[in-house]
């Protein structure tokens, strides 16, 4: 004997089915899309370390930028003997980075990817591959920065209700 369903238990059954089948299809195209890193463009890359203390949302995969452009991807991550982050970036060759440049973990956006923007210094000498920046500025947590501009407005605003409470006792005062 077959089971007769109502409208709306097809409807819900179908719309079920088509949710299942887009996270599947979505899981297997991000476990399958992301074996190797490569490079957008071919040619030559050479690695350098940078040593972070935070890389919050940096990924294995991400952008390398100089002056906006972008010259290679961040390809290892692990820790040090003191727990620092010893991100390895591969830089496109023929792109000689000067030694006294510094290396940030910034992001696109409020709630954009992160990627390392190099920041060029000044010096002749550059970094040779397998080198290391010797001037890194950790990421910056947009969640702790929201808290202190929080914790300033609430502190700004009891000095203001204190400082009206005093006015109005002084005010009374003179009554």
């Amino acid at each position: 004997m077959k089971e007769a369903y109502s409208k709306e238990e097809e409807k819900s059954l179908k719309v079920g089915l088509y949710v299942a089948f887009a996270l599947i299809a979505g899981i297997l195209y991000f476990t399958l899309g992301r074996n190797d890193i490569t490079h957008a463009e071919d040619g030559k890359y050479y690695a350098v370390n940078a040593r972070f203390g935070r890389t919050d949302g940096l990924l294995v995969g991400d952008k390398v930028r100089l002056a906006g452009i972008t010259i290679g991807r961040v390809m290892d991550a692990k820790l040090d003997e003191h727990f620092n982050a010893i991100m390895t970036l591969e830089v496109k060759d023929g792109i000689n980075i000067p030694d006294d440049s510094s290396a940030s973990i910034v992001s696109s956006g409020l709630m954009g990817s992160k990627y390392i923007e190099i920041e060029p210094g000044g010096s002749e000498d550059f970094i040779q591959p397998g080198g290391e920046f010797n001037y890194t500025q950790d990421a910056m947590v947009i969640e702790e920065l929201l808290d202190r501009i929080v914790s300033i407005g609430k502190a700004n605003r009891s000095k203001t209700a204190d400082e009206k409470v005093k006015a109005m006792e002084k005010e009374f005062e003179m009554d």
